[in-house]
Formats: structure tokens, sequence, C-alpha cells
């Protein structure tokens, strides 16, 4: 199906760290713009990262910029959020996700498959 699995959330305090992992099963990573989204109760999904297939470009909005990374281990066919500096509006549910196009901060549109939700707790 090429779903992907192994996606881990996390609670932090505010200003703490936290990498989510996203392991590929029934496709390789290496071939994809890879994305991750989150979504809080009441708001819109929003995109906060992607990195692109070819030169490994990466974009985020204002949001998260400077405080998070998005990178991809091809070996391991694993993709990861790098989140430091978290704030409570970070709190939310976590999506990794495959992308049709990687050209700025991930719309909805852009999406193509998505793994399943890991859940994002940052205290006050």
């Amino acid at each position: 199906s090429g779903a992907a699995r192994g996606v881990w959330g996390g609670l932090v305090q505010t200003g703490g760290s936290l990498r989510l992992s996203c392991v590929a099963s029934g496709f390789t990573l290496d071939r994809y713009h890879l994305g991750w989204y989150r979504q809080a109760p009441g708001k819109e999904r929003e995109g906060v990262a992607c990195i692109s297939v070819s030169d490994n470009k990466t974009y985020y909005p204002d949001s998260v910029k400077s405080r998070f990374t998005v990178s991809r281990d091809n070996a391991k066919n694993t993709m990861y959020l790098q989140m430091n500096s978290l704030k409570p509006e970070d709190t939310g549910i976590y999506y990794c996700a495959t992308l049709r196009r990687c050209a700025g901060p991930p719309a909805d549109y852009d999406m193509d498959h998505w793994g399943k939700g890991a859940t994002v707790i940052v205290s006050s």
C-alpha cells in the first residue's frame, strides 16, 4: 500500500526538543518529495516542512522556520522532523507524507500518501 509507519510522538516542556521519525513501508523514500504536516483541534492542517527529492531543498512556514528541520536517511528509508525550542502552540498531531511537489511550504493539495498521526504535546 505504500503506507508509512514508525512515527513517534512525545511529551515535552516548553523550550524542549523532540525528533519525530517515520519509516517507510512498501516504497523507497529516495524517489519522493517528503513532508510533515500537523493539525491541532479546531484548526486547519498546516504543512510545516518539506524536502525535495532531487536536491534536498527544504521549505518551512514562518511558524516553525529556524526551529524545525526536516531530513531524510535513504539508507534507513526513514524521514525525520527535528523540533527545537518547542512552544505550546506546536501541540498537535503530526503526520509524515510523500508529496506531489515541494516548491514551498507544503499545502494540503501537495499531499500524496501519508502515515498515521503522532501526538506531540508541549506543556507550559
